[in-house]
């Protein structure tokens, strides 16, 4: 019975020693993977730190960008609304100038026309009006020696 007791127990030893150089063969397979995809990772990395150093680069290119586009329209905001009190300025002058040609033309006019003016001559528009008086007062004034 001994005889047979060592064979089972050296059959035993024999089959768990298989079992083991497989299970081994098995890690080791698992580890050259893991070796190549840590090779692959760490191109991965290397390829990452090389995006976030031009990513870096290119915000402090846009960065600059802006500052300068804040300063340049800064300016151009002032100067637009320079710009603004000036043609407001103008509008409101000239504004006052439609207000005395209009007060010109209106004492120009004959008496007559103010009496009849259907009789005297056809109608016409009042921006029209407006002009033949404003020119009449420039030759008037220009008689005098004095410019319009």
């Amino acid at each position: 019975m001994s005889h047979s007791l060592g064979m089972v127990i050296e059959s035993l030893v024999a089959v768990l020693l298989m079992l083991t150089i497989g299970y081994c063969m098995l890690l080791n397979a698992r580890l050259k993977r893991l070796k190549a995809d840590e090779h692959s990772l760490k191109a991965t990395i290397g390829e990452l730190i090389t995006a976030t150093e031009i990513a870096e680069r290119a915000i402090g290119g846009l960065k600059h960008t802006v500052r300068d586009v804040n300063e340049h329209l800064g300016s151009q905001l002032t100067a637009a609304t320079q710009m603004s009190a000036h043609l407001k300025h103008q509008l409101s002058e000239g504004d006052a100038l439609i207000r005395r040609l209009s007060r010109i033309a209106t004492a120009a006019r004959p008496p007559a026309q103010e009496a009849a003016p259907e009789a005297v001559a056809p109608k016409v528009s009042a921006a029209k009006a407006v002009a033949a008086a404003a020119q009449a007062f420039s030759e008037r004034r220009r008689t005098d020696g004095l410019a319009a």
